[in-house]
């Protein structure tokens, strides 16, 4: 996997040069401004920012303390026209990696890009290798680099060694019941049980049952006395998934509980005290549910009292290639399959959709690719078929060959995915239109030869019929 280059610069020229020159070996992305500069900060795993000092009314300097301020935070390069010592230690002092002026060298900048990626990498190795001397934390279930997972971590490990009750919010497949394992493998209850229950799957009739327990002949079919999940959970946790979807008379009986710290089973008068910590998720927005009068706003208060909220997939983009890699291992083993990896065009599939589903339909997708692929990597063909339909589906369609190859060459794709994606479909045109012809190819593209025969090359596999 490329490193990830961001470069800030208010320069169009500047930007574009430093992209064109830079992006065979690094992912680039490119902001005019701090603010541009900052969201993707927020959103993707920076690996080294390369700044300039003046950024419009802003300064270079505030962005690179911005970015050492993050969870994990980027090896910093500033760039300026105005150099000077003095200009060069303040930089240091900020955090920047290097200082390097205007007009840029660019064999320098690639040396001092290359050292700032290696150096990056010792300190992940460095990291890695203490993580494995020390116990697991409870959080190695969870896979995320990008800075919104990160603040999820410092917050679950803030959050878990306390009792207080914990709402969990997120669209379904975010993974709100790992978040819960970790807060209770995190806490002082480690040691006794986490019980989970899907408020969704049980009828309301069931609910109160389930919850409180029953006694023998409280109902019809109550054949004997049956401790619910509280009592079950009694020294640890209770996860209450869907917690939304209960109705208002368990709403007002769940409340009580969380006051008194105690229950009563069904067909019983009698209170059992229960120390257990709840931690409830929903994917469903409780706030307006409670002005639509259809969930208690005393019960929500009870319940969010520590509210964590998971991004989706789509606004954490970065952590996908990662989580897909670490899926694909996985599953390999499950499968009992050799190892495979996941081709660059696959992986373009990958970040080009927006996973409605999240971290379980990537999952899934993954799996998919597992089973159906024939050789080492997985390749966009083995991934299921509403990745490449999402992808542009007409983008992989035959251009005719026409007896002039020079008339009516039509592009036909998608224009909302990354620019990688594109290029990659606009060449797969190109060769199709031209019925194989590289050089032709190339003149239709405005490259040349080498420059079609390169990228093909980095992109072997989904050239292969070309090739």
């Amino acid at each position: 996997m490329l490193p990830i280059l961001l470069i800030v610069d208010d320069e169009k020229s500047t930007r574009d040069a430093l992209r064109l020159a830079l992006e065979d070996d690094y992912e680039v992305y490119a902001a005019a401004n701090g603010k541009a500069a900052r969201a993707i900060l927020d959103s993707e795993p920076v690996d080294i920012l390369l700044t300039d000092l003046r950024l419009g009314g802003e300064s270079g300097m505030e962005l690179i303390d911005y970015a050492q301020g993050l969870p994990n935070p980027p090896s910093s390069i500033m760039m300026t026209a105005y150099g000077s010592a003095d200009t060069a230690a303040e930089a240091r002092r900020h955090g920047a990696y290097y200082f390097v002026t205007k007009p840029l060298n660019l064999d320098e900048v690639e040396l001092l890009l290359r050292r700032a990626v290696h150096t990056r990498q010792l300190e992940a190795e460095n990291r890695e290798l203490s993580t494995r001397l020390k116990p697991t934390d409870g959080l190695d279930a969870m896979l995320g680099n990008s800075p919104p997972m990160q603040r999820i971590f410092n917050r679950i490990r803030q959050v878990a060694p306390t009792n207080a009750t914990v709402l969990i919010e997120g669209e379904t497949g975010t993974g709100k019941e790992l978040v819960a394992r970790a807060i209770h493998s995190l806490s002082a209850r480690s040691a006794a049980k986490f019980v989970a229950v899907n408020c969704a799957a049980l009828s309301p009739q069931l609910m109160e049952s389930e919850l409180f327990g029953h006694e023998k002949g409280a109902f019809t079919g109550a054949l004997q006395r049956r401790k619910g999940r509280f009592e079950e959970a009694d020294g640890g946790t209770l996860f209450l998934d869907e917690i939304g979807e209960i109705d208002m008379q368990t709403q007002v009986k769940l409340l009580r509980v969380l006051a008194e710290r105690s229950i009563e089973r069904v067909g019983s008068n009698e209170p059992i005290a229960v120390n257990v910590r709840v931690v409830a998720a929903t994917n469903r927005n409780l706030e307006q549910m409670v002005q639509q009068g259809s969930f208690r706003q005393d019960l929500y208060q009870r319940l969010n009292v520590i509210s964590l909220h998971l991004p989706p997939l789509r606004e954490r983009t970065g952590d996908v290639v990662l989580m897909a890699n670490a899926f694909v291992q996985e599953l390999c083993r499950e499968n009992n399959k050799s190892p495979k990896s996941l081709s660059r065009s696959a992986l373009e599939l990958l970040r080009a959709y927006s996973w409605p589903g999240n971290v379980r339909q990537l999952r899934t997708a993954m799996e998919h690719g597992v089973v159906m692929s024939e050789g080492s990597a997985i390749c966009p063909q083995d991934l299921p078929d509403y990745l490449a339909s999402a992808g542009g589906g007409a983008a992989e369609s035959a251009v005719p060959l026409q007896s002039n190859v020079h008339t009516e060459f039509r592009l036909d794709f998608a224009p909302s995915f990354n620019l990688k994606y594109i290029e990659r479909q606009v060449i797969l045109q190109a060769l199709r239109h031209t019925g194989g012809n590289r050089s032709v190819a190339a003149e239709l593209l405005g490259i040349n030869r080498r420059t079609l025969q390169r990228k093909m090359a980095e992109e072997a596999d989904f050239f292969r019929d070309f090739l």
